[in-house]
């Protein structure tokens, strides 16, 4: 053998082990929380594995090299399977759920539109850049690593060796599914192969139909409204409003003297609070899910059940409860930039969006509409006017929306709230010298939180002199960046008033007195619905 052929030979293996430890890791990876980054793992991919056996197997049987075209075809597929990776562990780290390729597909130029309005040109620049050039410097590294491995199967023994290290590693799993004490320290990565097959298959059920579930029967909202009668009612959702406020001891901490302030505008007023937990049918985003969950009392978790609920005519809401009593129902929607025909389902007589709230301050988030105005606004167009018959209103609350910074400044004069000057120029200047840190936006998260008690409580002083009741609850968690890996869908819900017939029969329910949720929930947001019907009032 000469040196040139004995060099080579010493250097088959370790090239070889780098090829195999190359694509394994590549999707094995792992999400590194609360960042969009991934880090090594020690697991194992059964498709490396499927991989090494499929080379050996196909160089036996053609008896020659794999062409180039199939190592390139192979490669192009795998730096797939590593994208698929990537994308699958971090939206799971990030937003606490699996994609939906048919619906998520459908919402990425509504979130382009978004992040490209705040974001800065040079990143918009990078992002587009790196779209481009990141699956070429993966392909790169895994063409030589298929290119290594289909060279190796050439060598017999190299075949025969990769052939036995293969199928072991595809039967290990098995082996330990029948007695968990073989090799108990190696675990296998989920296959990516599967997850993207699921998703293509979700994808196809839910483009032709064969997903839909027939939908269950419209909830009866009979209910003589007898313990709310004559007052006016706010039904609140407070955008990312989760749980994780009081289970994380960081928010719990910085949100202590705001939630103190809240709970002495309530009691200071004349009111009382009672709370509890609800499981909310959407994490991390897509509020009109937990919306349409509460108001219809219909569990919708995606898209398509929403579309097919709103395509059923006459169907029942909260909505039309209050209707049928004489309420004015009023929708108040800051982030509403065009038509809304989900209002006409829901039976709302008047929908106020961003243009019919007319917002003339500083901008602040996707909207530039901030939380008080709008209910300052409210006040003046639909709560201050007298004589009038009494208001049902729903609210969604826009300015504790990712990225949660700048927070608007809290004022204390609502009159000048609605004016094009609201605040002070160093308030502006201390809001605005805020920016979004992606990596982490916990800090910023805590304050916009402490400004939705500050404008809550401050609109609870504003109209002490009137009869509220206002049911104020989160549409679901932050993404999992800001909540933390696996938490729970459950949001707070709290019913301020000065009824104590109403708010006792809401702690037979299982609320209880207080801001602080106990820890289990008490129902579903759709389950939520027949709860607060039977707490305002008689149902049939």
């Amino acid at each position: 053998m000469n040196e040139a052929a004995q060099r080579n030979s010493a250097m088959q293996w370790p090239l070889l082990t780098a090829a195999l430890v190359l694509l394994n890791v590549s999707i094995t990876f792992v999400s590194v929380w609360p960042t969009p980054g991934v880090r090594v793992s020690t697991l194992i991919s059964l498709e490396a594995a499927a991989l090494v056996l499929g080379l050996a197997l196909a160089r036996a049987w053609l008896g020659r090299p794999l062409p180039a075209r199939g190592r390139a075809l192979i490669a192009a597929g795998w730096v797939m399977l590593v994208v698929g990776r990537y994308v699958d562990v971090t939206t799971r780290s990030l937003y606490g759920r699996s994609v939906n390729l048919y619906w998520d597909l459908k919402l990425l130029p509504d979130v382009g539109a978004m992040f490209a309005y705040v974001a800065h040109p040079a990143v918009l620049g990078g992002l587009a850049a790196a779209i481009v050039v990141v699956p070429l410097l993966i392909y790169l590294p895994v063409r030589w690593a298929v290119g290594r491995l289909a060279n190796a199967c050439g060598i017999a023994s190299t075949r025969y060796a990769l052939l036995a290290g293969a199928l072991l590693v595809l039967l290990l799993p098995a082996a330990q599914r029948l007695d968990d004490r073989i090799l108990p320290d190696v675990a296998f990565a989920p296959p990516v192969s599967l997850a993207l097959a699921g998703e293509v298959a979700e994808f196809a059920g839910e483009a032709t139909g064969l997903a839909h579930r027939p939908l269950p029967p419209a909830p009866d909202v009979t209910t003589d409204l007898a313990f709310v009668s004559g007052a006016d009612v706010f039904l609140l959702f407070v955008e990312s409003y989760g749980a994780t406020t009081w289970e994380r001891p960081e928010y719990r901490a910085a949100l202590a003297p705001s939630r103190a302030q809240l709970a002495a505008d309530i009691r200071e007023t004349g009111r009382a609070v009672v709370t509890a937990l609800v499981e909310s049918t959407t994490f991390g985003g897509e509020s009109w899910l937990a919306h349409v969950s509460l108001l219809s009392g219909t569990e919708v978790r995606d898209q398509n059940v929403n579309m097919r609920l709103m395509a059923e005519p006459g169907r029942d809401t909260l909505v039309t409860a209050f209707n049928r009593h004489g309420y004015t129902t009023t929708a108040v929607m800051p982030g509403l930039l065009t038509t809304w025909p989900q209002g006409a389902f829901y039976g709302f007589s008047r929908i106020y969006g961003a243009p019919e709230l007319k917002y003339q301050g500083p901008p602040f988030g996707w909207w530039d509409v901030t939380d008080q105005f709008a209910l300052a606004r409210l006040d003046e167009i639909a709560i201050a006017p007298q004589p009038r018959p009494p208001a049902f209103v729903f609210m969604p609350t826009i300015s504790t929306h990712a990225p949660f910074t700048p927070v608007p400044p809290y004022q204390a004069d609502w009159q000048r709230v609605l004016t094009a000057s609201p605040y002070d120029e160093d308030q502006l200047v201390r809001a605005y010298d805020e920016t979004a840190d992606w990596s982490n936006l916990g800090p910023g998260y805590a304050r916009s939180m402490a400004y939705a008690h500050a404008t809550l409580g401050g609109y609870l002083r504003f109209r002490a002199d009137r009869d509220l009741v206002l049911v104020i609850l989160g549409d679901h968690q932050p993404a999992a960046l800001v909540s933390g890996e696996d938490a729970s869908w459950s949001v707070p819900v709290h019913v301020v008033a000065s009824r104590p017939q109403l708010l006792e029969r809401l702690r037979a329910h299982g609320f209880h007195d207080g801001l602080e949720p106990r820890p289990s929930p008490i129902a579903r947001m759709d389950t939520l619905l027949p709860i607060l019907l039977d707490a305002f009032g008689h149902s049939r």
